[in-house]
């Protein structure tokens, strides 16, 4: 049987639940279109990642409307994303548009400031990724950004850097702080990871960072819920004296 060659334009949902619109050529089946829409957000990512890795990228949204598809590029230093006169936003855009194959006017970019990036595990393991490649040592390194996590009101963080270290062969120095779950489905809501490759001559250093972000009822340092084993005491009620 003939299929339909001609273009269209589906929504999709990514892991974190937010919506994108993406080309689709031909009929997918449902099967097809969720791993469509994971390439291209995987993809997309990955572009990003090593075009404003140094601008302190911290990952991207992506909305949208009737109009068009809003990509939200996070990251520490927007000015420098933005470029000069959004010089390099516009570069951006239109190498998304191109390489996607989205309308003219299809697709807009945007820029927003991480709000605190001591709870970004990606900025933090771009930060540390930087230091490790200036020659700073591993163990200096990994403490300051273990510092500076937790002084940012972190509920803890773990840092694991593998690789060859010091000598010919390789190990794995584990550095941690605070408190961290592991299991469950509060390790997938209140954790934030991120895992970053650091090319040095003596081959190469894998980073893994790990945050446990605080509760905050209005869900911008961390989940608007409370976790499971929260345990509030309520004090009794003074009964009335006869």
């Amino acid at each position: 049987r003939q299929v339909s060659t001609q273009s269209t334009w589906e929504k999709g949902t990514t892991s974190k639940g937010t919506e994108f619109t993406m080309a689709n050529t031909g009929h997918y089946n449902k099967k097809r279109k969720f791993v469509a829409d994971g390439v291209f957000y995987a993809e997309l990512n990955e572009f990003l990642r090593r075009e404003i890795a140094q601008d302190g990228y911290s990952g991207v949204e992506v909305r949208v409307t009737p109009q068009r598809t809003e990509i939200i590029i996070r990251a520490t230093r927007t000015k420098e994303v933005l470029g000069e006169k959004g010089r390099r936003i516009r570069e951006l855009t239109s190498v998304v548009q191109k390489r996607f194959g989205f309308p003219e006017n299809g697709v807009e970019l945007y820029a927003e400031r991480v709000v605190n990036r001591g709870l970004s595990a990606i900025a933090q393991a771009e930060s540390l990724r930087f230091k490790l490649m200036g020659g700073l040592a591993v163990r200096r390194a990994c403490y300051g950004v273990l510092r500076f996590v937790m002084d940012n009101n972190a509920k803890g963080c773990e840092i694991v850097v593998s690789g060859k270290l010091r000598a010919q062969r390789a190990k794995t120095m584990k550095f941690k702080d605070g408190y961290m779950i592991k299991s469950g489905n509060p390790a997938d809501m209140f954790v934030d990871k991120a895992v970053r490759h650091v090319c040095l001559r003596q081959g190469v250093l894998g980073v893994k960072v790990s945050i446990m972000l605080p509760t905050d009822p209005t869900g911008k340092m961390g989940p608007k819920k409370q976790l499971p084993d929260q345990v509030t005491v309520i004090n009794p009620k003074e009964e009335p004296t006869l």
